[in-house]
């Protein structure tokens, strides 16, 4: 792995995400390297203080549908406690997908009529032989970008932009060598409960 990847800095500051409601929307292609991005993502979320009844995981087929299911997610949070839905995007006739496979899973949820405090978008495109590749990176960043600028809430990029498949494993800490890289999906849920923590305090009007 190349010694100019890293990780997030350290914060100074311990947050704490025991009032966070985070949800991860994830793809399924390239499914071992989701897998082990959703789990260290879930990880340091839980280390973080996220209650795992907060956390609600949901899958998608690839990396293009993630905007509008990251949209529809957050509009989902609002849906009344009183439903029986456990999947808020089928709940939503988005055509929700299940993922029993993914290491949380929506059967947590008890659906509090709250808001997502942030979404993490998960994700895996690996390079081809096609302009494919250009086209959906450009396509999801933008789209991400303006979820997050159009419903105020946090949208964490965790779509892997990688040129081959070795790039992607290092960085799910699957490498092959000796190294086997650094899990980005811990950085991931570090910074969702860094940026739920201060926009709950930029509604409250409290920006110290």
């Amino acid at each position: 792995m190349s010694a100019t990847i890293k990780g997030i800095s350290k914060s100074d500051v311990q947050y704490d995400g025991v009032a966070l409601r985070v949800a991860i929307v994830h793809a399924r292609w390239n499914k071992p390297v989701i897998d082990a991005l959703v789990a260290g993502a879930v990880a340091k979320l839980k280390e973080s203080g996220v209650k795992e009844s907060n956390i609600v995981v949901q899958s998608v087929p690839g990396s293009f549908e993630l905007p509008l299911a990251c949209s529809r997610m957050i509009a989902g949070a609002h849906v009344q406690t009183s439903s029986n839905v456990t999947d808020l995007l089928s709940g939503l006739s988005f055509g929700g997908i299940s993922n029993v496979e993914t290491p949380a899973t929506a059967a947590t949820v008890t659906m509090p009529n709250e808001p997502f405090d942030a979404v993490i978008a998960v994700g895996v495109l690996i390079k081809g032989s096609t302009m494919h590749f250009e086209y959906i990176c450009d396509s999801v960043s933008h789209a991400l970008m303006k979820v997050q600028l159009d419903t105020g809430v946090p949208i964490i990029f965790g779509v892997l932009t990688a040129l081959t498949d070795d790039q992607a494993l290092e960085r799910a800490g699957l490498g092959r060598g000796e190294n086997k890289g650094h899990n980005h999906g811990e950085d991931w849920g570090l910074a969702a409960v860094e940026m739920g923590f201060h926009v709950r305090r930029w509604r409250e009007g409290k920006f110290d």
